[in-house]
C-alpha cells in the first residue's frame, strides 16, 4: 500500500503544472514571498531555501524567503492575518504554535482554522535533548539526576514560550519530578551559541544541532521522534526510554484566509512536486525529517482537530501569555 501511494505521488509530481490565470496574467507572474517565523539556519530553513531554488527554476519567479523570528514564532501568522492580500503571493511556514496561540490569550488575534488557507502539510521537526560534553552527562538519566541534585538550577533552551518543545519538556520535567529554568530563544541556532559558551545546560529544540553533535562539540542524549535517527542509531527515543511520547510538531504551508482556490491548488501541487523530488527526498533523509504530507482538505481537518486538542491542553496546564 505504501509503495502504491509513493508511486502515485511520484507520478503526479512528474506532470507539468497548469498555471492558473488569476486577474492580471498567469500565476505566478511576480515573486512569491515565503515567511519563516524563525531565525536563519537549521534544517527547516535549509529545507525551504532548497525549494526556493527549485521554484524559481520551475516557474521563472523567485520564492523569496523572509525570516521573521520573535513573538514565539507567530510574526508570520500576524502578517498573514493583518497585512496580506489573499492572492497567493505571500505564504508562510505554518506550525502548531500558531494553532495554539489564540488559546493562550484573552484577546486572540486570529481564529486558528478560519483565518488561514491551509495549503499543504510537509514534514515535522526532529527534537532532541542536547548537552555539552563537559557536562559529563552520557544519558538522559544522568541529566535528570543532576536536575534532582540541583533543583531549579539547570537551564534548558527552546525556541520560545508555549512552543511544542517547551510544553513537551515541561511534561517530561513533571514526569521526572524536577524543576528546570526555561530560557526561550528565537531559534535553535541561538541555543547552540549559548550552549557552546556554557551559558545553557540543555537544548530541548530542533535539530540544527546535528552538525555540532556529529563534530563532537555537543552530545545528543535522546530524540523525540517515533523511530531512532539514521544519523544517530545508538541514541534512544523518548519511547525507548519509557515516556510514551512522540513529539514532531508537524508543519506546512498556509496563506491568508480566502485565497483563490486555483492559486491554493497550484501552490499545493508545486510544493508537493518539489517535496517528492530526488533532491528534497535526499535532504529529508539526511536530516531525518519525517514525511507528514497532507493536502489542503486534510491539512485543514488536521488543524481543526489540533485546535481542539491545544485548547484542552492550554486549559489543563493553565498557560497564558497575557
Amino acid at each position: 500500500m505504501m509503495t502504491l501511494r509513493r508511486t502515485l505521488l511520484l507520478a503526479g509530481a512528474s506532470v507539468a503544472l497548469a498555471r492558473p490565470s488569476l486577474g492580471q496574467g498567469r500565476f505566478p507572474n511576480r515573486p512569491v514571498r515565503f515567511l519563516i517565523p524563525w531565525a536563519p539556519g537549521g534544517a527547516l530553513d535549509g529545507f525551504m531555501r532548497l525549494q526556493a531554488e527549485m521554484f524559481q527554476r520551475e516557474f521563472g519567479q523567485p520564492l523569496i524567503i523572509e525570516n521573521r523570528p520573535g513573538a514565539r514564532g507567530t510574526l508570520a501568522a500576524i502578517q498573514l492575518v493583518t497585512q496580506t492580500r489573499p492572492d497567493g503571493y505571500t505564504i508562510a511556514h505554518h506550525h502548531l504554535s500558531v494553532i495554539r496561540h489564540p488559546f493562550l490569550t484573552r484577546r486572540p488575534t486570529w481564529d486558528p482554522v478560519n483565518d488561514f488557507t491551509y495549503v499543504m502539510q510537509q514534514t515535522g521537526f526532529v527534537f532532541g535533548h542536547v548537552v555539552h560534553p563537559a557536562s559529563g552527562w552520557n544519558t538522559l538519566a544522568d541529566m535528570w539526576a543532576e536536575a534532582r541534585r540541583r533543583p531549579g538550577e539547570l537551564s534548558y533552551g527552546t525556541s520560545g514560550i508555549a512552543t511544542s518543545n517547551h510544553l513537551a519538556q515541561e511534561e517530561l520535567c513533571e514526569k521526572e519530578g524536577v524543576q528546570m529554568i526555561h530560557v526561550p530563544y528565537r531559534g535553535t541556532s541561538e541555543n547552540i551559541t549559548a550552549m557552546l559558551a556554557r551559558q545553557l545546560d540543555v537544548i530541548a529544540n530542533s535539530n540544527a544541532w546535528m552538525p555540532n553533535v556529529e563534530a563532537g562539540q555537543l552530545r545528543l542524549l535522546a530524540v523525540w521522534t517515533r523511530n531512532r535517527l539514521r544519523a544517530f542509531p545508538d541514541v534512544p527515543t523518548l519511547q525507548d526510554l519509557g515516556y510514551g511520547m512522540v513529539v514532531t510538531s508537524p508543519y506546512g504551508i498556509a496563506g491568508p484566509k480566502g485565497m483563490d482556490p486555483e492559486a491554493t491548488e497550484f501552490l499545493h501541487q508545486a510544493f508537493k512536486k518539489m517535496q517528492y523530488s530526488d533532491p528534497i527526498q535526499a535532504y529529508m533523509q539526511r536530516n531525518d525529517m519525517p514525511d507528514e504530507y497532507l493536502g489542503p482538505a486534510d491539512y485543514t481537518a488536521f488543524a481543526r482537530e489540533r485546535a481542539a486538542y491545544e485548547q484542552r491542553m492550554v486549559t489543563r496546564l493553565n498557560l497564558s501569555i497575557d
